[in-house]
């Protein structure tokens, strides 16, 4: 008696199975965990920063008052941020507001591909931080055409910053962690 065989049709996809140690595809289970927090932190900054902006323009309607004093130290003070960091690239007219828009998207979407390939949890933290803050900053300029900044740290009459917002801070912050990570985790190069 012959036995048959059942033979897959040439035509027919193989199944595909989930990459292995050694495989190119392979993503260690750490790598997607640091992905998975550092897209989740960076959608928190986002909404924290807009939650906060919000709280700003509605309930305390900040626009309208100009400044609330808090501590004196710290007051809540409105400023429409018509520029980038510092107030360089100030957009003067909308083609310039949208060519800033579409320049902050192009570093939010790099910034959003590094965090992907990172392999370091305290990178990941980082890219997060300044991908929530830039995707902050992106919505107001195109909700309002400026960046709304209302957090302002003096001692006196002296201001050390400029006034600023959370996603701001969230940036700052995010990009002193690359930096001191790459500064103090830097291999020395051997000597020849």
């Amino acid at each position: 008696m012959a036995e048959l065989s059942e033979a897959a049709p040439e035509n027919e996809a193989p199944t595909r199975t989930r990459p292995r140690v050694g495989d190119p595809d392979y993503v260690p289970p750490v790598v997607r965990k640091n992905r998975a927090y550092g897209y989740v932190l960076a959608f928190l900054v986002f909404l924290f920063d807009q939650a906060a902006k919000w709280v700003v323009i509605y309930p305390l309607q900040l626009q309208f008052r100009g400044e609330i004093t808090i501590l004196s130290f710290f007051d809540l003070r409105w400023v429409e941020n018509r520029g980038v960091s510092m107030g360089m690239l100030t957009a003067g007219s909308d083609a310039m507001r949208w060519g800033l828009v579409a320049m902050t998207t192009a570093i939010a979407i790099f910034v959003a591909i590094w965090l992907w390939r990172e392999k370091r949890r305290d990178d990941s933290w980082g890219l997060a931080l300044v991908l929530g803050g830039a995707l902050g900053n992106i919505v107001d300029r195109i909700r309002f055409g400026y960046v709304v900044d209302f957090l302002d740290l003096h001692i006196g009459e002296w201001r050390p910053f400029l006034v600023f917002n959370v996603a701001d801070a969230a940036i700052t912050i995010g990009v002193l962690l690359l930096l001191v990570r790459a500064l103090l985790t830097r291999k020395e190069k051997p000597a020849r």
